[in-house]
């Protein structure tokens, strides 16, 4: 007898995208992202995949009657998407710092970070390797710090990159769109 569903286990790196607010959001695992919207755009490679966390914090209601406490009261909840962008390019850079600007010349291509008060929220997707899971994460800043490091040998420079969801006007903070085998 099987102890679990082994079809829903979930493996890879998959695919990470990244599209301005607003931008229609995948309703079905089939249709390719860039068919949803032209604004979505493969973010590339990454140094290790992603990882997408989410917490909630709490406090104990306590009375003086009692040993254990009487309720749990949410005070706040925090999710992020982090991941290590491998591709060294001023698009990368530009979506490292939450805009900028990219001016290409003759033969070469600059970027200059944005001014304080100019950053550009940002809706990130993901998509498991097998396209029986895809997540869409509303509304999203890049909060983590830019630490790039030049190494010898194959060790290669990255752009660290984490990003902290926002709450977005009439929507939840995210949504995950399963493969029906994995509705257990």
């Amino acid at each position: 007898m099987a102890r679990g569903n082994p079809n829903a286990i979930a493996l890879g790196p998959g695919k990470l995208y990244i599209a301005v607010l607003g931008t229609p959001e995948p309703a079905d695992l089939t249709t390719p992202w860039e068919s949803v919207s032209a604004n979505w755009v493969p973010l590339g490679y990454t140094d290790e995949g992603s990882t997408f966390n989410y917490s909630v914090d709490s406090e104990s209601v306590e009375v003086a009657e009692e040993l254990d406490p009487v309720a749990v009261a949410l005070t706040s909840r925090e999710g992020s998407v982090s991941f290590a962008l491998a591709e060294m390019t001023a698009k990368n850079m530009q979506r490292a710092l939450n805009g900028g600007s990219i001016v290409a010349g003759t033969g070469i291509v600059t970027f200059e970070p944005p001014d304080l008060g100019e950053e550009v929220r940002v809706m990130l997707g993901w998509e498991s390797e097998d396209g029986e899971e895809r997540w869409v994460y509303r509304k999203a800043l890049q909060t983590g710090g830019l630490e790039i490091n030049r190494r010898k040998g194959a060790e290669k420079a990255v752009i660290p990159c984490e990003f902290k969801l926002e709450k977005p006007s009439a929507a939840k903070l995210f949504k995950v769109i399963f493969d029906e085998a994995r509705a257990a």
